[in-house]
């Protein structure tokens, strides 16, 4: 299963669930939000056609849907969200529910919203303060399971809090002095925050409307539709909130009148349909499937349906992970050699050829922005520098080579093949460990099994260099037994007190910058070998119009398609 699949529709299984994966580059398409003209676009019916199934429901808590998600985007709004426009500016923060994107004081840890005048629920309602506390301290519920950690990892008294169903209801580091402000106190600086605001967490949940575990059927909408019908794994139905404004909320078009989402089809149907384009299909986009390799050979002598394709970036990385409390990978000259032999060209072509992958040499892909500080220290050109691995193996120890085994997801199985075939030439013996996808992570990110060698992804939660490197390369974020992800094990107590210095920076350039600094010094120890990042190319039907891949997800913004 690809990257493209576990970000799906809209549960968006997003970057810390280990194997998630990618992007390179700017995105291109047909027009911006910002460009198109949102008085003329209302109308009609959009299609949209997706594998997934759905059937943990939507609620806000337990989704973890990176820059808003596609579908959530419609229902929920939040404090901020991102800039509807395509290409790289769409990786900028704007406000949303919120006046501005926060004010920060105390070196970033405490932030500071105003809520916009005129803001209502779908039952038309007024939105406070109080509810957005509220939507976000259920969050902590063990009962909806399923969100980012951050919140619970930076409020003041996360880590203990147990969510509002308890006897401690209230979590006292969220403050609402009055219906129109809510302040966060954090235990250390994050100029992050403004990013993690625009998770779904951050949507507004009337307690009144609190059903625990069946909220998720058919929660309150704040977004500019609401759920008409829902059926779990088969359909889904939005219609307009007639209480929605487009005088509050500048970053969603809601072209559409309605928005009939069909789940659980295969990527085969997903493809054809789309690529034929007949009837209702006209009307279609998907949110969670890229073009087949078939297709997109076809486009390029077919203009009508080239034209219907759309490309984009989810900053990603696939890498090789080394477990550096393991041997033979305590040895830097070891991990070096295995820097030195890999044939990123074999890998790009596992994965479909150039237009869905590019080859990387840095742990931080371009599609992060200013993060992205290209280096190669350890340059095996196209297609490996055996020689040179050989060289560094015998100054390591190893003059006649050696075996490893290689730990993988079992549905990944040709990424491992080329490695095996590419380090075979190097005198290194891949021994392939295939692990089913429904234990891969577990196995792998516990700290009493992970193996010494294993294929990852990691993907960012939104465009910067903070949710990319700290938990790959913090010490402090190594957690003993299971959910570790910082695989090397890697502590260094001066690389902490950087990445503290860069969460106190909030001038967004600035601090990107400064990851992508530390991401050049990091990658000199070859804790991983980058291996290549996912370009995302989907299509569209006939008759859709302002379709433009989002740079936080890979996929369409939803928000401003519209259908002709």
């Amino acid at each position: 299963m690809s990257r493209r699949i576990r970000l799906a529709a809209f549960t968006g299984i997003a970057a810390l669930i280990g194997s998630l994966a990618a992007a390179c580059g700017s995105s291109s398409s047909t027009a911006s939000a910002a460009a198109f003209d949102a008085a003329t676009c209302a109308g009609g019916t959009l299609q949209v056609l997706d594998q997934a199934t759905e059937d943990t429901g939507l609620d806000p808590a337990e989704l973890y849907t990176s820059g808003g998600g596609a579908i959530p985007r419609l229902l929920f709004r939040t404090l901020t969200t991102r800039d509807s426009v395509a290409g790289d500016n769409g990786r900028t923060v704007v406000p949303d529910l919120a006046t501005d994107t926060g004010e920060s004081s105390d070196n970033a840890t405490v932030w500071t919203y105003h809520l916009k005048s005129g803001l209502k629920y779908a039952n038309g309602q007024p939105i406070t303060t109080a509810d957005i506390k509220y939507g976000i301290e259920r969050s902590f519920s063990s009962q909806l399971a399923g969100s980012p950690p951050y919140l619970r990892d930076w409020l003041i008294g996360g880590s203990a809090y147990q969510g509002p169903y308890g006897s401690n209801p209230d979590l006292a580091s969220i403050a609402t002095p009055d219906t129109n402000t809510i302040v966060f106190h954090l235990r250390k600086s994050e100029g992050d925050f403004p990013y993690l605001a625009a998770e779904t967490q951050f949507a507004p949940v009337p307690k009144a409307s609190d059903t625990g575990k069946n909220y998720n059927a058919a929660p309150v909408s704040s977004g500019p539709y609401t759920i008409k019908t829902f059926n779990k794994g088969k359909n889904l139905v939005l219609t307009r909130n007639t209480y929605w404004s487009k005088t509050t909320d500048t970053q969603r078009l809601a072209c559409p009148d309605t928005i009939d989402i069909s789940l659980g089809l295969s990527s085969t149907v997903i493809d054809q349909r789309l690529a034929a384009s007949v009837g209702q299909d006209a009307d279609a986009i998907t949110t969670d499937t890229d073009v087949d390799a078939a297709t997109l050979a076809r486009s390029s002598a077919q203009p009508a349906l080239k034209s219907r394709l759309t490309s984009g970036n989810f900053p990603d990385t696939t890498y090789l992970a080394f477990n550096t409390k393991k041997a033979p990978f305590d040895n830097q000259s070891v991990r070096e050699a295995f820097s030195y032999a890999v044939d990123r060209t074999a890998l790009v072509n596992a994965q479909g050829g150039s237009q869905l992958a590019t080859a990387l040499t840095t742990f931080t892909p371009p599609s992060i922005g200013a993060a992205y500080h290209p280096y190669d220290y350890f340059p095996a050109g196209a297609t490996g520098d055996p020689a040179k691995a050989k060289q560094l193996l015998a100054q390591a120890g190893y003059p006649n080579g050696l075996t490893v085994q290689l730990a993988y997801d079992n549905n990944d199985p040709q990424d491992a093949a080329a490695l095996q075939q590419a380090y075979a030439k190097a005198g290194i013996t891949l021994k392939l460990d295939p692990i089913d996808d429904s234990n891969y992570q577990s196995v792998v990110t516990n700290t009493t099994t992970e193996p010494a060698l294993s294929l990852f992804s990691w993907g960012a939660d939104w465009p910067s260099g903070a949710p990319f490197l700290t938990p790959i390369f913090d010490g402090r974020d190594i957690v003993q037994g299971g959910g570790n992800f910082n695989l090397a094990q890697y502590d260094d107590k001066a690389v902490e007190a950087q990445i503290d210095q860069i969460n106190q920076i909030t001038d967004y350039t600035k601090a990107q910058q400064a990851w992508g600094d530390l991401d050049a010094q990091i990658g000199k120890l070859a804790l991983t070998v980058p291996l290549y990042t996912a370009n995302d190319v989907v299509l569209h039907g006939t008759a859709v119009k302002n379709t433009y891949v989002d740079q936080w997800r890979g996929w369409y913004d939803i928000s401003s398609v519209s259908v002709k």
